[in-house]
């Protein structure tokens, strides 16, 4: 049944702040009336052996109904739809429309055009939030099943373009019901990998007897707080849905005022002049191709590559596709910061190529270090070395996540929150900001990068109160 949003009868008050309450009670509860947190990681276990997996990499040319295009060598799926590898040329101008400093490049890139939904539907049981997780498996994570959001499912997958069989639950977030949506924000995935991907991100309340699949279980917000503190267990998706959730700012105040942050971010935006434009993939400079993957002639940045799968409880049981694969564990990072007893963390105004508006919000550190090893010290990323070389007793967070598995075949970053004493002064593209202020932008999309709400989502779970509490 279709959902249309009818003006009320009477105005209503804009904000929910009953949701902010509800969410920080459910993140203050540790303990969930369907499963112990003890006992999900045997849960994903026993899922994990229940089902049949297995994923192989395979040369090009084994690939079942995608190939290389005749004339652009782009490596595209027969259908047309889900998505395809293209090149990329990027360029950042010094002048006279932007500050620079001149970067150009050329790489291969993931464009998939259409919006995915992430989705995770929410019921109170006993009076506390539980959210409804899914073990799902894909095919690029390490460990195969983590955690993923209720619904995890492409345009092409929700449509069934694949033959397969229908998406669970994908009625209550195509389209939401607006009366019980939570959460519902268009955001961007990698900007240095894919080109202006964006996914609607989404929580929507229920008060239905959903029925609860093998793969499926309910948490609250308090479970899943504690389960983000284990290695890959909880996956990108459900980390970017959950990093949006409204939350009660219970901070005096901030450095910077809201407008004053807002203002330093246009500019930001402003001062950049990053052209991006898609070319053919045989004419991307610097990578070379082979039988089993591309990669850049130096070895440094990723790989595509091929892969068979097979996965008894997905849509489809077996499917062929390309992955992306890094060269390395990445390395993403806040630097924390208390001013006047208000944690803040130090945000970087990353411009990247695939982004729709060239800059959103990073962590101080975003990178994969293998790939600066053979530079000196000071072309390094700025904070890369006190990030690297910080003493146990200040890292406050600290856990290896998967990114996207559904494309990306074994890539891992080390996420950490590291506490600072000494008054960083942050150069140019730099700034301290309040978590409450980064929540706040994550209503609206394309300001805070996906790597960036990841450690939101993990701060704001950990440290979430109701009204009230002591």
């Amino acid at each position: 049944m279709l959902h249309h949003l009818v003006p009320p009868i009477a105005v209503r008050p804009r904000d929910d702040r009953d949701h902010a309450d509800r969410i920080a009670l459910s993140a203050a509860t540790t303990d969930g009336v369907h499963m112990r947190t003890e006992d999900v990681r045997a849960w994903i276990a026993e899922r994990r052996e229940a089902n049949v997996f297995h994923v192989e990499r395979i040369p090009f040319a084994s690939l079942d109904q995608w190939g290389f295009e005749g004339v652009t060598g782009n490596l595209v799926h027969r259908s047309g739809r889900f998505f395809a590898i293209e090149g990329l040329h990027v360029v950042e101008h010094d002048g006279p429309h932007g500050d620079g400093p001149y970067r150009e490049w050329q790489q291969p890139v993931i464009k998939q055009p259409e919006v995915g939904i992430l989705g995770i539907l929410c019921k109170e049981f006993d009076g506390v939030l539980h959210f409804l997780m899914q073990a799902k498996m894909e095919p690029g994570n390490p460990n195969l099943v983590q955690l993923s959001p209720t619904v995890q499912a492409t345009r092409s997958n929700y449509t069934k373009a694949h033959g397969g069989t229908n998406v669970k639950l994908i009625e209550y977030f195509a389209p939401p019901d607006p009366e019980r949506v939570v959460v519902d924000v268009l955001q961007a995935e990698q900007g240095s990998w894919f080109f202006r991907k964006t996914n609607r991100n989404m929580i929507v309340e229920t008060v239905d007897d959903v029925p609860v699949w093998d793969d499926f279980c309910w948490l609250t917000l308090g479970q899943i707080a504690e389960l983000m503190h284990e290695d890959e267990t909880i996956n990108m998706n459900a980390r970017s849905v959950l990093s949006c959730l409204p939350y009660h700012d219970t901070a005096p105040g901030a450095l910077f005022s809201d407008v004053q942050l807002l203002s330093w971010f246009t500019n930001e935006r402003s001062r950049h002049d990053v052209r991006a434009r898609r070319i053919p993939l045989t004419d991307v400079d610097g990578w070379k191709q082979g039988v089993e993957a591309i990669e850049h002639e130096d070895g440094r940045y990723f790989k595509v590559l091929a892969v068979t799968v097979r996965g008894s409880n997905r849509e489809r049981t077996s499917w062929t596709q390309p992955l992306l694969e890094s060269v390395g564990i990445g390395v993403v990072a806040f630097l924390v910061r208390q001013i006047d007893g208000v944690p803040h963390v130090l945000v970087h105004a990353r411009a990247d190529g695939g982004f729709l508006d060239t800059v959103e919000l990073a962590p101080t550190v975003q990178c994969t270090p293998r790939n600066y090893a053979h530079l000196p010290a000071e072309d390094r990323p700025p904070f890369l070395d006190a990030v690297q070389d910080a003493p146990r007793s200040r890292i406050r967070y600290e856990a290896i996540h998967s990114e996207e598995g559904g494309r990306f075949l074994n890539v891992r970053a080390r996420y950490l929150a590291i506490d600072v004493d000494e008054a960083v002064d942050p150069p140019p593209g730099y700034a301290w900001v309040t978590p409450a202020q980064l929540t706040a932008l994550t209503r609206h999309g394309h300001y805070v990068n996906v790597e960036a709400r990841t450690l939101l989502a993990c701060i704001n779970a950990a440290t979430a109160q109701p009204q009230g509490a002591a």
